[in-house]
């Protein structure tokens, strides 16, 4: 069990805030980061945090982008000894996107069978593969080998509810990626509403999208500055879910805005 908000960390130690940003993090209660191995200084500076304050404060899943079995073992003992840990919560399948890749990590020889190994040896507790693919997600979600997918869903990106729905019937959890839209929009929407806009389309109605979805496990929208991570926190702290109507209207305008 996780905080219903997490912390997307693959940007966070891009700038000097990053020790700032996840420290105002796991003060406010997020549980949850997620990372990668090729995410740069990502494991490193999540490493610090678990050496300065305990590894019992919050979970990390982080991920391999090896498609082999020694591939993936060697970046599970590369994980391990840079976060400074014996134990890691969730490892994952990096941005298994098509059905090749799907094919490749899925063989005899590949990624999986090397996580199921370390998982063997009580190196990671969890399996979980993140992907834009929606045929692999499905494959994924019904192979009965994956405890947690993510996927990218949001206001903009609504392609993938039903995989969502899905994963709650194989008791599957969501990790959610790009709640508040990514690929810059974030940046596009704070530079309109400095300029005046006030329509719905807004950072925190964006989260408030993704948390109104109940088979949603936690977004993890990623955070570069303290700033960030306090709106967020705020918006999940006392967000009311919305309604279809609600819902709907922020699609809307969020093809009308930014399709």
């Amino acid at each position: 069990m996780v905080a219903e908000l997490g912390l997307g960390a693959m940007d966070t130690p891009q700038l000097p805030e990053g020790p700032e940003t996840l420290s105002s993090a796991l003060d406010l209660g997020i549980n949850f980061v997620d990372t990668a191995r090729e995410y740069a200084g990502s494991e490193y500076l999540i490493g610090h945090a678990i050496r300065a304050r305990g590894a019992e404060d919050f979970h990390v899943a982080t991920k391999t982008f090896s498609h082999t079995l020694d591939g993936s073992q060697r970046d599970v003992d590369r994980s391990l000894s840079i976060l400074g840990v014996e134990r890691i919560d969730l490892y994952q399948l990096h941005d298994i996107s098509t059905m090749d890749a799907w094919d490749e990590v899925m063989r005899e020889d590949g990624a999986l069978a090397g996580l199921k190994i370390a998982q063997c040896r009580g190196l990671i507790d969890h399996i979980g593969i993140s992907s834009h693919g929606a045929d692999v997600l499905q494959a994924a979600i019904i192979s009965g080998e994956f405890d947690a997918v993510m996927l990218e869903y949001s206001a903009f990106f609504t392609e993938t509810a039903p995989l969502i729905d899905l994963a709650n019937e194989h008791d599957v959890g969501v990790i959610v990626m790009r709640p508040l839209g990514g690929s810059g929009r974030t940046s596009v929407m704070r530079g309109r509403i400095a300029e005046g806009y006030a329509g719905p389309l807004t950072p925190a109605n964006l989260l408030r999208y993704v948390l109104s979805n109940p088979g949603v496990s936690v977004p993890i929208p990623g955070a570069r500055y303290p700033s960030r991570i306090h709106e967020n926190v705020e918006t999940a702290s006392a967000y009311q879910p919305m309604d279809a109507a609600e819902r709907r209207a922020l699609e809307d305008e969020a093809q009308r805005l930014y399709s």
